[in-house]
């Protein structure tokens, strides 16, 4: 197995680990949570940079690649929904999901035909403005742990007890996960609704 390869199947790896420490939450809790999500991030980066410089891109890295990515997004949105503060909706979750669930299934059908469907600019796209979301909301996380932990007070209580224009600034925070969320969504369908009409002959 190549050193591609290795570091896809170590993306992984880290998403039960990920998921633990989102499930235990508390401030170190997170904190461990957003670095492994980020050195899981990094992987994503290296395993197709050194697949192509080393001139490695076989089909278990091709197929392996993008369900790694799909398991480590979609194992944080998941999360997130059961964080009520960051008010991110299950549809938003389950839009971004099902077009996994969609692509999978269209690269299954070109797998059938020997075709192998590779990821394409928008849906690297795609999987980076989803990771800038996870990573964004991973933070305000932290920030409201560590408010939680050293002062006893959450965003919750700046939102009713702050007075003036700090009001309206906690006020956009709470709002930038679903904001964040939404825009990432639509990038998400956007992305689902090329590889359909790119590949559609398949499904004919």
């Amino acid at each position: 197995m190549n050193l591609a390869n290795k570091l896809t199947i170590a993306r992984i790896c880290l998403v039960p680990f990920f998921i633990l420490f989102m499930e235990l939450r508390g401030f170190f809790n997170t904190v461990i949570a957003l670095v492994i999500f980020c050195a899981a991030s990094i992987t994503d980066f290296f395993d197709g940079h050194v697949a192509r410089k080393q001139k490695t891109v076989t089909s278990l890295g091709i197929f392996l690649d993008p369900l790694a990515d799909k398991l480590l997004i979609s194992s944080a949105f998941i999360c997130f929904v059961s964080i009520t503060y960051l008010g991110i909706s299950a549809w938003m979750v389950i839009a971004i999901i099902s077009r996994e669930f969609l692509i999978t299934g269209l690269r299954s059908i070109a797998a059938y035909k020997n075709v192998i469907i590779p990821a394409d600019k928008s849906g690297k796209f795609k999987t980076t403005s989803q990771i800038i979301v996870i990573i964004t909301v991973l933070v305000i996380v932290i920030i409201n742990e560590a408010f939680n932990k050293y002062f006893g007070m959450s965003i919750e209580f700046f939102r009713f007890y702050s007075l003036g224009v700090y009001s309206y600034i906690v006020i956009i925070i709470e709002r930038i996960p679903y904001w964040f969320t939404f825009f990432a969504v639509i990038f998400t369908i956007f992305s689902g609704a090329k590889y359909v009409f790119k590949y559609r002959n398949f499904i004919k």
